[in-house]
């Protein structure tokens, strides 16, 4: 398995991140531990949940995919095998009336809460990675290229998250910290923050990257390499779609989508058309559209870690196995003449 430094501390990660979403929903507890098990056998060592998961949200499953990453590492033990990451969430008082007050922020009385009952659920006394999950401010973020500016929103300062931040570190309750859903002024903000002395350096950002997001590239790929700020791509096949098991209207039993029929982040008016060209892509070059879609992934230079999910062991070997793919230049070509016709068709 292939192993990045992330950011500039002296962590090593697996080039594959074990995705957690969908342990408590989609996935039993049972169904969970096997696939912890095998990912460690197969050198997924670095593994990123958060406070909100699984997914779908609720407030009867609120915290659940912790639990049984804290249960298998009752169980199983060995806390130092694996590096640890979760994130809190940020400001969503209507999605999210039953966590800590119902009005979620990222300061000082919320992040301590939502830090020390990570910590409990995940039965560990430190974090190898604590990020967070959106900005508190808005921005354009989850679905938007343009951004929309509110000159008299109430947001807490960056300086003042970061200052929190940087107590957790001082405590040995976090060793490093990573942003997630930012932008570049987002980013830049931080370091220049950390810069002063204000707190800890961002090591990562957890952002959506896909062949139908290729958002990323704009602003933050300069960033991630010029900063040693790398990208912990979420969403990888775009859930699910790319495998093409979507495409004319298919909707598989206790697929992730079936199950999120409510989640349309991947189905745009032109997702169809550049999903089926990816699909059709790989199978002209022998390729399952899934292994096309990861190994793309895995191999952009800003990469530092893609996080993939999976509903079943069959599902993550398939991730896994796609790291090992190398694509040559004429799918890399390709890939580049859809991206010209379908560009960021589902940001």
């Amino acid at each position: 398995m292939d192993m990045r430094r992330l950011g500039r501390s002296d962590i090593q990660v697996s080039k594959v991140c074990l995705g957690t979403m969908t342990w408590g929903t989609q996935n039993s507890q049972d169904e969970a531990f096997e696939q912890m098990d095998y990912a460690l056998e197969r050198g997924v060592t670095f593994w990123d949940t958060a406070e909100m998961y699984p997914t779908p949200t609720g407030a009867e499953t609120y915290g659940e995919t912790e639990r049984i990453i804290g249960n298998w590492l009752a169980s199983r033990g060995g806390r130092e095998r694996v590096v640890l990451a979760t994130k809190a969430v940020g400001p969503n008082p209507t999605r999210f009336p039953y966590i800590r007050d119902g009005k979620p922020r990222l300061n000082r009385w919320h992040l301590e809460r939502a830090l020390d009952a990570s910590l409990k659920r995940l039965q560990t006394d430190y974090l190898d990675l604590y990020q967070l999950h959106w900005p508190d401010r808005s921005t354009n973020h989850f679905g938007k290229l343009g951004y929309v500016h509110d000159p008299d929103e109430d947001s807490t300062p960056i300086a003042e998250t970061l200052a929190v931040l940087a107590g957790f570190v001082t405590a040995g309750k976090v060793r490093t910290v990573g942003l997630s859903n930012e932008t570049p002024w987002g980013v830049m903000s931080f370091l220049k923050e950390a810069e002063a002395g204000v707190g800890p350096r961002p090591v990562s950002i957890q952002n959506p990257y896909s062949l139908l997001n290729r958002s990323f590239e704009v602003g933050l790929a300069e960033v991630a390499m010029r900063e040693a700020v790398g990208l912990l791509a979420y969403a990888p096949i775009a859930g699910g779609t790319l495998s093409g098991k979507y495409l004319d209207g298919h909707w598989p039993e206790g697929a992730r989508m079936t199950v999120s029929k409510d989640n349309r982040r991947y189905f745009k008016p032109n997702s169809e058309p550049a999903i089926r060209a990816y699909v059709e892509l790989a199978r002209d070059h022998g390729l399952e559209p899934a292994t096309l879609a990861h190994a793309f992934v895995y191999g952009r230079e800003f990469l530092t870690a893609s996080i993939v999910g999976a509903t079943s062991v069959d599902q993550l070997k398939v991730a896994i196995d796609a790291a090992e793919v190398t694509l040559g230049s004429a799918v890399l070509e390709a890939i580049e003449a859809i991206h010209q016709r379908f560009t960021i068709p589902c940001p």
